[in-house]
């Protein structure tokens, strides 16, 4: 099937319930129901049209309480460096803001190009790759995003055992945070609602009193002057925003604007997340360096339990947003089956996997790393396509979108770019075949050779590379 005309890829993207992608209006029924928002939820199956009811204090809300995370307080040390060569408390603190500037960035393009099709962050994939190769990627983020949301749940059930003091009634705090998690799913509009009406502001409160605590405790600073290992913390804070870049459009799709979508995710973000790791940093250095002792800094200020408390509840945002856009990457397989049933089944499923699960052993943890490389790449494929490329003229969204294999080749080549300069450790095999190639090229890496930033500048400018390639062949 020849690719759609830019005229007939509006016609087809219209039908298939997504907004004209040519112009990022929402089609037909979309304008009646900005006026009742109240009455509408995210669509059951994925060819339906989008409510478009939420406007730039939904995104802020929302991506401000993403952006806080318990996960985030006890990663700070991934900033801060090894026991003995710390970064400084400056250095770290400018790591923080730059690396999540970045790669909000990154995450605020994601949501725009959502916002403008009004279809799920893999449905999106199929105007990129076409259908059926948009499938990988679709694949590849299931596991993504169910694993992360087991990791999750295990996290909210240690969170609440650090409240309550115990080492037991694991399985209860578990069961609890999948049926929460799962509730959530069922209305995501209206769990949107409230994190924004009542949510958004406890957290606030919480880190508010948190950062006032800890500040007047003071803050050591062990790595005083010492800036090296700069730029792989920035690196490291790039690579946790970008994390959410394939999920971003599952939510910005019922944005009412491109423009609130874009600045509501980028700023909403950005200030929660350098927020949460600076005052993780403060927990971590009153706690001599010792992740693993980060909650008791947290614990040992008047009332602490009860900031801790809403932090522990308000995590459920994490599994829940892991979980809903796990049945919307499904639906980009099976876009018929109802997305209430999916989001049930796979809340159950990873209260199960949690149920069996103590704790995440660092070779899946790394493996899930390793799936979270792809993404970066393949964002700068995405946009370039989408701006530069046939996105210019409206990408075919439909169920039979032709495949588009030429668009796979900068994307590999931005893995390998990303693993030849920082191999992940899944195993010692994976490990050694990229050490070999660095040795084979005679690379060594850098502290400027940041994985996360020239994994996106060689795919995109490939991508780009091939845009004007085909443009010359259409012309000639």
């Amino acid at each position: 099937m020849p690719p759609a005309s830019p005229s007939s890829s509006s016609d087809a993207s219209a039908s298939k319930g997504f907004p004209d992608p040519s112009t990022g209006a929402p089609a037909g029924a979309a304008t009646a129901v900005l006026d009742r928002p109240e009455r509408t939820e995210a669509p059951l199956v994925l060819d339906t049209e989008p409510p478009r009811t939420l406007r730039f204090r939904d995104h802020f809300a929302l991506w401000m309480n993403l952006g806080v995370s318990l996960i985030g307080f006890s990663t700070a040390a991934t900033v801060l460096g090894a026991k003995g060569s710390e970064l400084s408390l400056a250095a770290a603190v400018t790591a923080i803001v730059a690396g999540t500037v970045v790669g909000t960035a990154m995450l605020g393009v994601a949501a725009l190009i959502g916002a403008r099709t009004g279809a799920p962050a893999m449905a999106n994939l199929r105007g990129l790759f076409g259908t059926r190769l948009s499938y990988v990627p679709t694949v590849l983020n299931i596991v993504q995003c169910v694993g992360w949301g087991v990791f999750e749940l295990l996290t909210i059930a240690a969170g609440a055992q650090t409240v309550a003091h115990t080492d037991g009634y694991r399985w209860l705090f578990v069961v609890l945070a999948g049926a929460l998690t799962t509730a959530l799913t069922i209305w995501p509009l209206g769990s949107i609602a409230v994190l924004r009406r009542f949510v958004a502001g406890a957290v606030a409160v919480a880190m508010v009193y948190f950062t006032v605590q800890l500040g007047r405790q003071g803050v050591p600073d062990p790595g005083a002057g010492n800036w090296h290992g700069f730029l792989g913390a920035t690196d490291a804070m790039i690579a946790v925003s970008i994390s959410f870049v394939p999920l971003a459009a599952d939510y910005t799709r019922h944005s009412r604007t491109p423009r609130s979508a874009f600045w509501g995710s980028f700023s909403g973000y950005t200030i929660a997340q350098v927020w949460c790791y600076v005052l993780g940093l403060m927990a971590l250095l009153q706690s001599d360096g010792d992740p693993n002792r980060i909650f008791d800094s947290f614990l040992g200020v008047w009332a602490g339990w009860l900031f801790l408390l809403v932090l522990v509840l308000r995590e459920t945002d994490q599994s829940f947003a892991n979980v809903y856009s796990t049945a919307m990457s499904v639906q980009n397989l099976l876009p018929k089956v109802d997305r209430r049933v999916l989001t049930g089944g796979i809340g159950l499923l990873i209260t199960v996997l949690a149920l069996q699960i103590d704790e995440f052993t660092d070779t899946y943890t790394n493996f899930l790393g390793l799936i979270g490389s792809v993404f970066v790449p393949l964002l700068a494929v995405l946009a370039v396509d989408y701006f530069f490329g046939a996105g210019r003229h409206g990408w075919n969204l439909s169920a039979d979108a032709p495949s588009r294999p030429l668009m796979v080749l900068p994307w590999v080549l931005g893995f390998a770019v990303y693993q030849f300069i920082a191999p992940t450790p899944v195993a010692g095999w994976w490990t050694d075949f990229w050490t070999s190639v660095q040795h084979a090229l005679h690379f060594t890496p850098q502290e400027w050779t940041s994985a996360s930033l020239f994994a996106f500048l060689v795919p995109a400018l490939a991508t780009w590379a091939l845009t004007a390639l085909a443009r010359r062949t259409a012309r000639s």
